[in-house]
């Protein structure tokens, strides 16, 4: 099994469960030469997302360091699953969810920490199906053009260091769907009030907010004086 590395790209935490830790990343890059020197063309995975799609594949296992090569039962023990997979322009985007587990809360602590993430690197563990050789000293080692993943690791040393963390969510960030709860739940509103302040104004919550002006109850009781609008 072959294993190539690249970076983080985002990181979210739903609300402030640990449950929600949620986090996306390339865990390969096209048209780049990693420090093995091995290239994967456009299309290499597409075979083995069609079958991953289709039941005819396994997921992937969701590991810390390649499971530290075996060496331990713990080692090998996933951290968390991947909920998704594609290939775009950039390379292979995964999607995945930490585990709420001693060692799944750590490397969130890990990727989150300031003023920059202790852990940040994305490697795959992979098999090769159908690759070609260099034919001239200046070209990669290999052109990978159909790949099968086994695993994807976090990794603290990444490989291919064009693939790195460019976003990442506050613990408390809120999904429309927590802002309707907070409005019917909290701040008395209807379903249908809510639903209505989420259509007009919630864009404008969020411009508020990320601007820092104003606590999230002036804007509600804002929202509350204007009658005309539940007419």
């Amino acid at each position: 099994m072959d294993r190539m590395t690249c970076g983080l790209i985002e990181l979210k935490a739903a609300g402030t469960s640990a449950a929600d830790m949620s986090f996306t990343g390339y865990g390969a890059v096209f048209n780049n030469v990693d420090g093995g020197g091995d290239l994967i063309e456009p299309g290499a995975f597409a075979a083995f997302l069609s079958d991953l799609k289709s039941g005819k594949q396994d997921w992937p296992a969701m590991l810390s360091q390649h499971g530290g090569y075996g060496m331990t039962a713990e080692d090998m023990t996933p951290i968390g699953v991947w909920t998704d997979f594609s290939e775009d322009g950039h390379g292979l985007k995964v999607s995945g969810q930490l585990a709420d587990t001693p060692r799944g809360r750590e490397m969130y602590a890990l990727m989150k920490m300031s003023p920059r993430p202790a852990i940040n690197g994305l490697s795959i563990g992979y098999i090769a199906k159908e690759s070609t050789p260099r034919t001239a000293p200046d070209e990669p080692r290999r052109r990978l053009k159909r790949i099968d993943l086994i695993e994807v690791s976090m990794v603290t040393r990444p490989m291919n260091g064009k693939a790195r963390v460019t976003n990442v969510k506050s613990g408390n960030e809120m999904s429309e769907r927590d802002f309707e709860r907070m409005l019917t739940r909290d701040a008395g509103f209807s379903r249908s009030e809510a639903l209505l302040i989420i259509s007009e104004g919630f864009k404008s919550y969020v411009a508020k907010r990320d601007a820092g002006a104003g606590e999230l109850q002036d804007i509600l009781a804002a929202l509350r004086q204007r009658d005309t609008i539940f007419a």
